[in-house]
């Protein structure tokens, strides 16, 4: 059973080495040279910077860090990535750490506890992700989950995604069912 908690500065030196796994890497940006997946980021400060506009977590097998995840209100966040989206959205990054940790369901634990933290605010009216238009393995992985892919977009000049939304209404018709 995977467990999300808060991340704390006492997780920056796993944040930074999965900042550095080539599947990470892979996963945000196309660029083959890259060295790090998220290119700038200083996860002291990340960390530090938290707040209720973007928050990190930390999914744990039994207390063992294997993934991370950030939500973040893409309306109001200070760093406007989104750039003008509509309010009452959440948006999720979400990443396995280890490859070996990688195809055990790990990921779709962590993503079923971030709806419940994300529609538990009843202001929020869905949920958006931006996958590499590249990386089909993540598109699937997102439809299966009912997101529905909104149409490709161009982020930070050159990170080709496509768009994808989960709406309340669709996360609480799947969760009916389950």
């Amino acid at each position: 059973m995977i467990k999300l908690r808060p991340a704390t500065l006492a997780d920056v030196a796993v944040l930074k080495a999965w900042d550095e796994e080539p599947h990470v890497i892979s996963a945000t940006t196309d660029d083959p040279d890259a060295e790090n997946a998220f290119e700038g980021i200083v996860w002291e400060e990340e960390l530090e910077a938290q707040s209720d506009l973007t928050r990190y977590y930390i999914a744990e097998l039994n207390e063992r860090p294997i993934g991370a995840m950030q939500i973040i209100d893409p309306h109001l966040e200070p760093t406007h990535y989104w750039g003008d989206v509509a309010p009452n959205l959440r948006a999720l990054d979400i990443w396995i750490g280890a490859e070996a940790d990688l195809g055990h369901g790990y990921g779709e634990q962590m993503m079923r506890q971030a709806f419940a933290i994300c529609f538990a605010d009843p202001k929020v009216t869905a949920i958006i992700i931006d996958p590499l238009a590249s990386n089909i393995r993540a598109h699937k992985f997102y439809q299966r989950l009912g997101f529905v892919p909104q149409g490709r977009r161009l982020f930070n000049g050159e990170d080709d995604c496509l768009v994808h939304e989960l709406t309340r209404e669709m996360w609480q018709s799947r969760t009916r069912k389950r």
